[in-house]
């Protein structure tokens, strides 16, 4: 759904599973400023975890693995950083750069 919602949005390119860095980020964006771009990390929590503590293992996944990569390689020097948690009706979202 976040990614259909994201990718409604006019001359971003949004990507999904895509390679960069040392894995296959969620989700990638190349926004329409070509300064700023965008990277996603999605984590499911579990019944007996927390989505703030996934949120913040998806940020440190996103520099661990370097999926920032490809942005940085396309010359994009504002990178964004996203990681997303769900528990059932729960969301948490933290944010780093």
């Amino acid at each position: 759904m976040l990614l259909g919602i994201l990718s409604y949005k006019n001359n971003w390119d949004v990507s999904s599973n895509r390679a960069s860095g040392n894995g296959f980020s969620d989700i990638l964006i190349e926004t329409d400023d070509p300064e700023v771009g965008i990277v996603i990390e999605v984590k499911y929590t579990d019944d007996n975890g927390s989505p703030e503590s996934d949120c913040k293992n998806a940020l440190k996944q996103i520099e661990t693995k370097n999926y920032a990569q490809v942005l940085e390689q396309d010359g994009i020097r504002k990178i964004l950083k996203y990681g997303i948690a769900f528990q059932m009706k729960k969301c948490c979202v933290k944010t780093q750069g």
